[in-house]
């Protein structure tokens, strides 16, 4: 298998953390996104469906979108996939991760970070943010990962952005169970801070 990503993409990072976590044989290529896309690695040019990462080429295949290659890899490596009969909690863990962590988190930090906003579009984001970390934390209330049968996909998508939380200015505190259930991730064999797992 080998992995396109980089280094400040938490959607590359889902899979890289995946591949680490099932001790999954891989490669892992760093794409420079600041390149103009004509003068990116040919190879990924011609992999990447919509010119982004993460891509995931498994025997001879071109994938992208995280939460689609996570599921692909959990059928096919057999590992984090939850028990049979939490399937449908999976795809509702990707769902929600799709439209509320992985759209809220990333923008806020984007814009913070590397693309100033009005301060009504931060004010937006971080009540976005504050919303969707409060859902997270009641969800974990009185569980250690979001399937009742252990660390799963859901938890790697979920989860993915929230390392980053101090470049948001958002103490984990705040939120003691997803604080709990963070650290409980940081404790899996092979688990990688993004800032690690995703260098060239």
């Amino acid at each position: 298998m080998l992995l396109y990503g980089s280094t400040d993409s938490g959607h590359s990072y889902k899979i890289r953390s995946y591949l680490l976590l099932s001790a999954c044989p891989h490669e892992y290529q760093w794409i420079d996104l600041a390149q103009p896309h004509d003068d990116r690695l040919p190879a990924f040019v011609a992999a990447s469906k919509f010119g982004e990462v993460p891509v995931l080429v498994d025997r001879g295949r071109s994938m992208c979108q995280s939460n689609a290659i996570l599921m692909y890899l959990a059928q096919h490596v057999g590992k984090l996939a939850g028990a049979e009969t939490e399937w449908q909690n999976v795809l509702e863990w990707l769902s929600w991760e799709t439209n509320r962590i992985g759209f809220s988190v990333p923008n806020l930090r984007y814009a913070l970070r590397w693309g100033a906003q009005p301060a009504e579009v931060l004010h937006y984001l971080r009540q976005r943010v504050l919303a969707d970390l409060a859902s997270l934390d009641a969800a974990l209330f009185n569980q250690d990962f979001l399937l009742p049968s252990g660390p799963s996909i859901a938890d790697i998508s979920c989860s993915a952005y929230l390392f980053w939380l101090d470049q948001i200015a958002i103490a984990e505190s705040e939120y003691p169970h997803l604080q709990r259930w963070l650290a409980r991730l940081r404790a899996l064999p092979h688990w990688q801070h993004p800032d690690v797992a995703m260098l060239a």
